[in-house]
């Protein structure tokens, strides 16, 4: 419960209403009266129903599919708030779309993640909460303060709770080179070792494996990575373990965009279990048996509490 002396508000965009109720429950705050709707050509339409002059605002939006949608409805949002006077607004983005494209790949590319970045400090932000972004480095495409959190711990934990911690034959596998560093962070908090699956990617959402580095022969693995979108990566990397030995495959993400073929990837794939976070409001047609969704809401909560109140908010950036 909030006990601070300055007013405080907490709104939510369409794309996760579900986790700004749940985060306003922990606080003891009732999301705001706002609407957003869209005219007959599709232009949105952001309507706020109570005051917000000098009030400090966060708003609750992740820029998943659809991006474009959700990212605009975040953007006018923040225009309309700037103009009621609000405060101070934070944007609170658990999962940063246009976020994997942080660098020129090839000659003549965009790198739409530092766009997005002056979009949202041009609109009026003032600050940004998100979780997990894809490139640590994008944090510094701000001009403003960015809070980045991790989901990291929250994984650890359940596996943790379910004894798979300080235990010989469990392992945490790095689906590719660049995860390796998220991987071992994981490893360490469950007291593991780590494995690395070597691979090289052909072609855009398509991946190949080439070799694993490690012991996997009868141990029980846990494939760590930051997003799950295609899932080709993660699924042939599911059933390239079991090849090669594993008894059992487990997979952990933060992001769940499952996009394309995923669903049917996860299911003809041998992941026995895949742990998510609640990043991105799934629909029910997407959510499978083998799906455990975990809730961010504790950690934004506090995050947002700790802003609020001016106080560090370090302590939540420690893995």
């Amino acid at each position: 419960m909030i006990t601070h002396g300055k007013n405080i508000k907490i709104f939510a965009g369409n794309s996760h209403p579900d986790l700004a109720k749940q985060i306003g429950d922990i606080l003891g705050i009732k999301v705001g009266d706002s609407k957003v709707t869209t005219f007959s050509d599709g232009e949105i339409c952001v309507n706020i129903n109570e005051t917000v002059r000098g009030m400090d605002v966060f708003i609750v939006q992740s820029t998943n599919n659809p991006v474009n949608d959700n990212l605009m409805e975040l953007l006018i949002m923040i225009d309309a708030f700037k103009r009621a006077s609000a405060g101070r607004i934070t944007a609170v983005i658990p999962y940063y779309g246009y976020a994997r494209q942080d660098r020129k790949a090839k000659a003549r590319d965009p790198i739409t993640a530092k766009l997005v970045a002056d979009i949202l400090t041009a609109t009026g932000a003032d600050r940004v909460l998100t979780m997990d972004l894809h490139a640590s480095q994008i944090q510094g495409y701000f001009n403003i303060p960015l809070d980045h959190l991790l989901g990291t711990p929250i994984l650890a934990k359940y596996f943790i709770q379910k004894g798979f911690d300080e235990k010989d034959d469990v392992v945490v596998v790095s689906p590719d080179l660049g995860s390796v560093t998220r991987a071992r962070k994981f490893a360490d908090k469950l007291h593991a070792s780590i494995a690395i699956i070597d691979k090289r990617r052909p072609r855009v959402n398509v991946s190949e494996i080439m070799n694993i580095i490690g012991d996997i022969k009868d141990k029980t693995v846990i494939l760590v990575d930051d997003m799950i979108d295609t899932a080709g990566t993660i699924t042939n990397g599911a059933n390239a373990l079991i090849e090669r030995g594993a008894k059992e495959v487990y997979a952990c993400c933060t992001h769940a965009v499952l996009s394309g073929p995923a669903i049917e990837r996860i299911k003809n794939s041998a992941i026995k279990e895949l742990v998510m976070l609640n990043t991105i409001n799934l629909p029910e047609n997407k959510i499978l048996d083998n799906f455990k969704i975990l809730s961010i809401a504790p950690v934004f909560a506090e995050a947002i509490r700790r802003i609020y109140e001016d106080i560090s908010v370090s302590k939540l950036f420690e893995d």
